[in-house]
């Protein structure tokens, strides 16, 4: 394909990034909220929760790469990927709702609930998103469009996250008029109805443009190989266990934070506007930030590079959590300004993970002569989900240990457990992270010395 050809249009890249924003309603609502949600008003306890998340992890250990293996081997009129974005629509919105009810059962019902409702919500959530994510490696060859599209993606992404950290207080005070239980489950029935519009959506505007080579052979084995061989790909994958490990303790302990660490104090900027000290405030601010630095995205990477930008941003985010421990309950100003700069540092993070990884795909062409693009981004997503899964084990458990009891007045063990988590230990995994990164070997020059000799097999074979 020329590389004029590969240029698609602002309509696409918008229709694609659809899909990311109903994802992160969901994701976002996870990360931040899903925690606290299950401990103050589904009424399980922190351990029982940080357990539910890492067992859960057993099953998409085997779901992640089997849908990617199904996804590369799809054949349908409308291509490889694009299809289960339309059959599985309905379900993840459907059951994203259920997992938002709190049934009148006994605290074992209760828990047996939670793990089924999560279970299958992971698996629809692999079906979907194992596709979507590959998607972005098939919709152009060329890396800096592909980079493009991450923006636009991450963009609708960071919308996502204002709309679940500055709305779902709202949406929950609104549909349940002082019944939490109740304004959970239409709150999160509201954004299963929008997530399937949007899913629906990307899948009516986007195209499939790049195919393997008709003289690829299915071979699960020789794949999983290639997949391993792939230093790029183990290098990101790490990172982003570790990435999403830092996004999950970080987003999982604010909360708590929020409303116990600076539950007698208030922020006199959010009071003279009228917003008041609160989880919201706190989580938009500095969602507000992150979408600013997605937004210049874009123009960072263009002058040092994906890698670089990559490292130094996820360093940053992380660093500038460590304030959060050190600083004392009456710098609360102090500590709002930290996460907004913490924010704003971790907006390209996510943007340019994922345009790495079909950096990392290219790369597996280049290097053994096949792709497998769907396998690729399942094994991806499993590293994000074993990131989120290890962060949110640890995050319960560490509230355990720290004798955290809902909705009591803490004692000074566990708001030292709160501060410690939401300040040392998400720093230390975010910092891991971003060191891991240095040794990436793909750079700019790399990729368009890739990006070329692939053209120029493509153009052979046609």
């Amino acid at each position: 394909m020329k590389k004029e050809r590969a240029k698609i249009s602002i309509l696409e890249k918008v229709g694609y990034s659809a899909g990311d924003g109903a994802s992160n309603l969901f994701f976002q609502t996870f990360v931040n909220y899903l925690l606290f949600f299950y401990t103050d008003v589904f009424g399980i306890s922190a351990a029982v929760a940080g357990t539910m998340f890492l067992v859960t992890r057993i099953f998409d250990a085997v779901t992640d790469p089997i849908m990617g293996f199904i996804s590369d081997r799809t054949q349908t009129k409308y291509g490889k990927f694009r299809p289960y974005l339309l059959w599985l629509a309905v379900p993840f919105g459907v059951i994203g709702f259920f997992m938002f009810i709190t049934p009148e059962f006994s605290d074992t019902g209760k828990i047996v609930y939670a793990y089924v409702t999560y279970t299958l919500m992971m698996a629809v959530y692999t079906a979907i998103n194992v596709p979507y994510a590959a998607l972005m490696g098939v919709i152009t060859p060329n890396s800096i469009e592909r980079t493009g599209v991450s923006s636009y993606r991450f963009v609708a992404a960071y919308l996502g996250l204002l709309v679940v950290t500055g709305l779902t207080e709202q949406f929950v005070e609104f549909f349940g008029n002082g019944n939490e239980q109740i304004g959970w489950m239409w709150t999160m029935g509201l954004y299963g109805v929008v997530a399937t519009g949007l899913f629906l959506f990307t899948f009516f505007t986007t195209k499939e443009r790049v195919q393997p080579s008709k003289e690829q052979k299915i071979d699960l084995s020789t794949d999983w190989k290639d997949l391993l061989a792939n230093k790029p790909w183990v290098l990101i994958a790490g990172a982003t266990v570790f990435q999403l490990m830092y996004v999950v303790i970080k987003g999982g302990s604010s909360p708590y934070l929020v409303d116990y660490y600076l539950a007698d104090h208030t922020v006199s900027f959010f009071e003279a506007v009228g917003i008041g000290s609160s989880k919201s405030s706190f989580l938009t601010s500095g969602a507000l930030a992150t979408l600013a630095g997605a937004v210049l995205t874009k123009y960072i990477a263009a002058i040092f590079d994906k890698k670089k930008t990559y490292v130094w941003s996820l360093g940053l985010s992380a660093g500038f959590c460590l304030p959060f421990f050190f600083l004392d309950q009456s710098q609360d100003e102090l500590i709002y300004i930290s996460n907004i700069i913490s924010g704003f540092f971790f907006g390209p993070v996510s943007v340019l993970q994922w345009a790495i990884y079909t950096d990392t795909a290219d790369y597996g062409e280049w290097k053994f002569g096949r792709r497998a693009t769907g396998l690729i981004m399942a094994a991806s997503l499993f590293a994000l989900k074993m990131g989120v899964a290890i962060g949110g084990a640890l995050t319960g458990w560490l509230l355990a240990y720290f004798d955290f009891q809902a909705n009591q007045v803490q004692t000074e063990e566990s708001l030292f457990g709160i501060v410690f988590l939401a300040g040392v230990i998400s720093a230390i995994v975010g910092i891991c992270g971003a060191l891991l990164m240095v040794f990436y070997p793909l750079d700019g020059e790399k990729m368009d010395q890739i990006e070329n000799d692939l053209e120029a097999r493509r153009g052979e074979l046609e």
